[in-house]
């Protein structure tokens, strides 16, 4: 059974730094696209970041890029997005999700049909 469970999201005052984990079971991490969401209340969900399975380039947002960074550590089967330099706009809950219809998948074509319950993160002026 393939499952996701984000953690590490809390409240930190601007210009902070978080640990966001994607622990994933039923699948190995190293073989998957994996992506990172965000959605604020009200807003609609948007792609913060990705790590594609192909081979194992990063996407970031612009609105992110220079701030966030996401890493692997297959050892623990988990995907990382380390949050720095936070800014209240960045306040939402946080998704992880995979693309596993395939093994080959990039991030500028993944399909994600696999999620997280979500992570939340408050930034703070």
């Amino acid at each position: 059974q393939v499952q996701l469970v984000e953690s590490g999201g809390g409240l930190v005052q601007r210009g902070g730094s978080l640990r966001l984990s994607c622990a994933a079971s039923g699948f190995t991490v190293d073989s998957y696209t994996i992506g990172w969401f965000r959605q604020a209340p009200g807003k609609e969900r948007d792609r913060v970041s990705c790590i594609s399975s192909s081979d194992g380039s990063t996407h970031y947002a612009d609105s992110v890029k220079g701030r966030f960074i996401i890493s692997r550590d297959n050892a623990k089967n988990t995907v990382y997005l380390q949050i720095n330099s936070l800014k209240p706009e960045d306040t939402a809950v946080y998704y992880c999700a995979a693309d596993l219809h395939i093994t080959t998948s990039w991030c500028p074509r993944a399909n994600f049909g696999t999620w997280g319950q979500g992570t939340q993160v408050t930034v703070s002026s």
